[in-house]
């Protein structure tokens, strides 16, 4: 399967998690999702559908954060593969901790774990690039938070996500098509740029960027508003941003001030930057408007690795990497 054939089974994938049966893990603290890349973003999507009683924390690194045993936090590791080395070691400090835990993975060193200690476990289905297995990963993580009391009704947030999806994508000739190939067309010879409200917008965006990364194999940067008028906005004079193409994301839920602060922002770098795209969020739950936003950059972001003639699905430079660090090359 090419990885444009991964993104129309998005629909699909989330509709997996309709009626997962998610273990309850215990959550009157604080809950921190333990993850790295695709899993990091899948576990960041879920907790857009949250209303939490406490703080949830997507946690990106090593170990544990400094306050997680003291507060009594719940974790939930998240890994596709399984052998997540900063994953791993997060769920090394739970053990220790003996911090309420659970997992979602396809398999490895973590599923292993949650079988021999009998903790909450959602295994996933394996097989493709974690990138690409996003609605899995995020429909496992939701289904663990709902068990917890953290997501209200979440087959209809994962229902209402797919069925837009299956009207955008529409296999393969749906509007988040050519939108994504007309945007990637823009972006010819450009370093794209992507800006979205906090929230669902802002990690749409974040999603845009590691998509081009890793599927087109070129540099990309997204930003958040209203952060970026405190700084990043300084820095686009026409004298300095040649080559770069912006996209902004623009969410039905977004508050009113970051909505006029998105206008605005567009007229200032007007005059600075090539403004390619924008793309406005469908459907009405946070998990709908989330898909809606980034499909379209999944799709530019292929079309973008096939306009180069790049295989979108290989991810050599980071198969590289982890063997580097396996064998402590400096």
């Amino acid at each position: 399967m090419t990885m444009l054939d991964d993104i129309l089974t998005l629909p699909d994938q989330l509709r997996w998690g309709i009626g997962l049966d998610a273990q309850p893990v215990r959550s009157s603290g604080p809950i921190v999702i333990l993850g790295m890349g695709g899993s990091a973003m899948a576990a960041s999507v879920a907790t857009l559908a949250a209303s939490p009683r406490a703080p949830i924390v997507v946690h990106r690194g090593y170990g544990l954060p400094p306050w997680a045993a003291d507060s009594g936090a719940a974790v939930i590791a998240v890994s596709y593969s399984g052998n997540t080395e900063e994953v791993l070691s997060g769920v090394d400090a739970a053990i220790s901790d003996r911090l309420p835990l659970a997992a979602v993975a396809s398999g490895g060193r973590l599923e292993e774990i949650a079988r021999e200690r009998t903790l909450p476990y959602v295994e996933v289905p394996g097989g493709i690039q974690p990138r690409a297995a996003v609605g899995y990963q995020a429909a496992a993580v939701a289904a663990t938070l709902g068990a917890a009391g953290q997501i209200a009704d979440v087959d209809r947030a994962l229902g209402e996500a797919a069925d837009v999806l299956d009207v955008l994508l529409d296999s393969g000739r749906g509007g988040a098509v050519v939108l994504g190939r007309d945007i990637a067309d823009g972006l010819a010879g450009r370093t794209a740029v992507i800006y979205g409200g906090k929230g669902i917008g802002s990690t749409a965006a974040y999603r845009w960027k590691t998509q081009i990364n890793e599927n087109a194999k070129r540099p990309a940067f997204s930003g958040t508003i209203p952060e970026m008028n405190h700084n990043e906005l300084e820095g686009w004079r026409p004298d300095a941003s040649g080559g770069f193409g912006v996209i902004y994301l623009r969410d039905e839920g977004d508050h009113p001030a970051i909505a006029r602060r998105l206008d605005l922002s567009g007229t200032v770098l007007s005059g600075a930057v090539e403004r390619v795209g924008e793309v406005r969020s469908a459907g009405t739950g946070p998990l709908a408007r989330f898909f809606s936003l980034s499909v379209v950059g999944d799709v530019a972001s292929v079309a973008m690795a096939e306009e180069a003639g790049i295989d979108s699905t290989e991810v050599e430079t980071l198969e590289e990497f982890k063997v580097m660090l396996a064998k402590g090359t400096p």
